[in-house]
């Protein structure tokens, strides 16, 4: 990449972090990828139409969601430099728009949920700590729908008696409140009788919380102490278990976007994808007619 093209690039993340909110995760992602473009067009702030519909043919080797990611992160880029006034007209139009369907995200049915809370709450009965957390953590992931990384960095007091709702701090550092179950409260109080004191964080580890990849694998060995395989199970399976379960029940696709801090319906809406398939294979399976001979 020029020189001028990551001063360029510098502007635009500096843009993104500052009225987006972007997570320096994001933001990283969007500088890998404009800088694998610039690889191939350059310079990348001066590129043409023509320039860019080439990429299509340097992208076939590409995964399609990857092609989408790179375009994405391009027009976005080239709309920067058209609304700041560094270029007059926008070339994304040519970039490649690959047609691929999202994967259904990989879910708990209700009865396994039900194993892991059994087997944690019988290993929490015991009162040793790990076990009295580890029931904490479970509760507040599949009771609230709570992403890994908003789970592990809840301040001590985040959680308080009789407020049946909690602030969530989610991406792009935008704040959204949701709701914690009488059972989860019971748990959190039972584990800050035994957490260790002098922390600023819910679930401590060392100088600082617990680590989203610590998380993964508590999870995991708890989905192995109820019989699961852990290889089925993670904190974003339960994230998508809370919300497939809730519409199942009848949530409203608008309450359940605004549960999980979606900031766009299609986001939300590939739930209502796995709860038809759900019901698809249901009416295969149960059906009278399902079993009829042709």
């Amino acid at each position: 990449m020029t020189a001028e093209d990551e001063a360029l690039v510098d502007r635009f993340l500096d843009m993104l972090a500052a009225e987006a909110g972007a997570s320096p995760h994001t933001l990283a992602a969007y500088r890998n990828d404009l800088r694998r473009v610039a690889e191939a067009v350059q310079p990348l702030g001066a590129a043409s139409a023509d320039d860019l519909s080439r990429l299509g043919a340097e992208w076939t080797a590409l995964a399609p969601a990857t092609v989408a990611r790179r375009s994405a992160a391009l027009r976005r880029f080239f709309g920067f430099l058209v609304d700041d006034g560094l270029r007059k007209d926008d070339p994304s139009s040519a970039l490649p728009r690959p047609r691929f369907e999202r994967p259904l995200p990989r879910i708990l049915d209700a009865d396994a949920v039900q194993r892991m809370f059994e087997a944690a709450e019988d290993r929490a009965s015991s009162g040793e700590t790990a076990a009295v957390r580890n029931l904490a953590l479970l509760e507040l992931l599949y009771g609230s729908g709570l992403r890994a990384s908003e789970l592990v960095s809840l301040p001590r007091g985040s959680v308080r008696p009789g407020q049946p709702f909690l602030m969530v701090r989610g991406k792009g550092s935008k704040d959204r409140l949701v709701p914690i179950s009488s059972r989860a409260q019971t748990a959190v109080a039972n584990w800050l009788e035994v957490a260790p004191g002098g922390t600023l964080w819910l679930f401590p580890s060392g100088k600082a919380h617990l680590s989203r990849v610590r998380l993964f694998q508590i999870v995991r060995q708890m989905a192995a102490d109820s019989g699961i395989s852990p290889e089925r199970v993670s904190p974003h399976v339960l994230r998508h278990a809370f919300a497939t379960h809730l519409l199942s029940g009848g949530a409203d696709l608008r309450v359940l976007q605004s549960l999980l801090g979606h900031a766009d319906i299609a986001t939300t809406q590939i739930y209502t994808h796995v709860d038809s398939a759900r019901l698809v294979e249901l009416v295969n399976a149960r059906h009278p007619l399902a079993t009829r001979s042709r």
